[in-house]
């Protein structure tokens, strides 16, 4: 359904380091630096077809997160979740929520964990065995 998603950073240093981290426990490669044609610096991940962009805002203003907002990313593994969330936290994100771990839902049982990352976005690690 998407092409990509791209959040912005207001220190893409910071977030090339934490996501080098955490695409890596996913399999994914360290994230590609790019600097656009209005001089703004973006950081690029592509990963089994899916790409994701953080990029510092085009405007000049700073980069905000979106209240309500959670990007999910898929694991294989309830192993893999764990070690997303300890990764995650290791590189300077907050745990939140509740304890990674099972959850149910009307949509079946899931392993879920949920973080910030250095820049306030919330990230959710899903596993659905």
């Amino acid at each position: 359904m998407f092409s990509h998603v791209m959040i912005g950073s207001n220190n893409i240093e910071r977030s090339k380091a934490f996501y080098d981290a955490v695409i890596a426990v996913l399999g994914g490669g360290e994230g590609m630096l790019n600097t656009a044609s209005t001089g703004h610096r973006r950081l690029f991940y592509r990963h089994q077809g899916s790409s994701f962009g953080i990029t510092q805002p085009i405007n000049g203003e700073p980069a905000t997160v979106a209240n309500g907002s959670t990007l999910g990313f898929k694991c294989d593994s309830e192993a893999q979740l764990l070690k997303f969330h300890e990764v995650a936290v290791a590189h300077g994100g907050t745990a939140i929520e509740d304890a990674p771990g099972l959850r149910s839902s009307p949509m079946g049982d899931m392993y879920l964990a949920y973080v910030r990352d250095p820049d306030g976005h919330k990230l959710c690690a899903i596993y659905r065995p």
